[in-house]
């Protein structure tokens, strides 16, 4: 049961979501007159350099909605406080970039042309809430290194600018993600925590596979692609490493056999991994034709993915 009136202690999670509270900013704020710096065929580059890190906004706004009940019916009452304004801040994300593709008069890529997107997407939203968490702060430090390289080298273009404001966000994601995984680690048995080490590979490698297709879009807009990847992975190994999910130890000890705070299924799939207790299937179709999750979802690889 959920309770009316939950235990709310005064601690990290209440302060990043009052940081947060105080830091939110709409599209409204942003000039969409700044230049663009781009020529027209680097604005296409860029576009389809972008297009993972948009569904990514997406794909996290859309998880945040799902594991916020899973985390107050666990009586996590800090971690759905704060994931409130996290869904506002992917929200905003969302809506930002879809603006700026109007801006750069381009589209982004479609599952199609880059069907790794969807395989890390199906990733994300396998397990329960401390698999999303992870997944999560993978795709923040991915989402920090590429704003990063335009907020650094464009700060007075409108992507630059946008990017920079998009960074600040991204720093309170990160540091709720860290600070939920760091508390939850310890309690998780040997298995689980093997998991969690194979989820970290098998999305690097997706993410490996996303950028050696984009490798010509990348020279393009000035990005060194093998650069960006090996600063990536040494950034996830440092966080993994902060958090006590190294691999070096063989995971956690648990010795009284008690089930773990994550709440871990023991059903698996063929494959091994713990199946969803995360399930969007109980999400509505949308209506609206012009979302990019909602098609995604519609597609026969989608399909034909979750049977793999």
């Amino acid at each position: 049961m959920i309770k009316v009136y939950p235990q709310l202690e005064e601690d990290l999670l209440v302060r990043l979501f009052h940081k947060g509270v105080k830091a939110q900013w709409t599209t409204e704020d942003v000039n969409w007159e700044d230049p663009i710096q781009f020529t027209p065929r680097e604005s296409h580059a860029l576009a389809r350099m972008l297009t993972p890190v948009y569904l990514g906004e997406q794909s996290a706004m859309i998880g945040a909605s799902v594991v916020l009940p899973q985390m107050a019916q666990a009586g996590e009452t800090t971690a759905q406080l704060y994931l409130s304004s996290f869904l506002m801040d992917e929200a905003r994300h969302f809506e930002v970039l879809t603006r700026l593709y109007q801006r750069l008069q381009a589209d982004p890529l479609t599952i199609r042309q880059m069907p790794e997107m969807l395989r890390y997407h199906n990733r994300l939203r396998q397990g329960d809430r401390l698999d999303w968490v992870w997944g999560i702060l993978i795709s923040d430090i991915f989402a920090k290194n590429f704003y990063s390289t335009y907020a650094k080298s464009q700060p007075e273009a409108l992507f630059g600018k946008v990017s920079g404001r998009i960074m600040k966000d991204e720093s309170r994601h990160q540091a709720f993600a860290e600070h939920y995984l760091k508390r939850s680690l310890p309690t998780i048995p040997v298995e689980r925590y093997q998991v969690l080490l194979n989820m970290k590979d098998e999305l690097l490698m997706i993410m490996d596979s996303m950028y050696t297709r984009l490798r010509d879009d990348a020279e393009m807009v000035g990005m060194d692609g093998r650069k960006f990847l090996d600063r990536l992975r040494a950034d996830i190994e440092h966080k993994a490493q902060r958090i006590g999910l190294d691999g070096e130890s063989g995971g956690p000890h648990n010795p009284g056999g008690h089930p773990s705070r994550s709440d871990i299924t023991t059903d698996t799939s063929s494959s091994g991994v713990p199946r969803s207790r995360m399930s969007f299937k109980a999400l509505k179709a949308s209506k609206c034709s012009s979302c990019y999750l909602a098609l995604l979802c519609r597609t026969p690889l989608f399909r034909r993915a979750q049977c793999v």
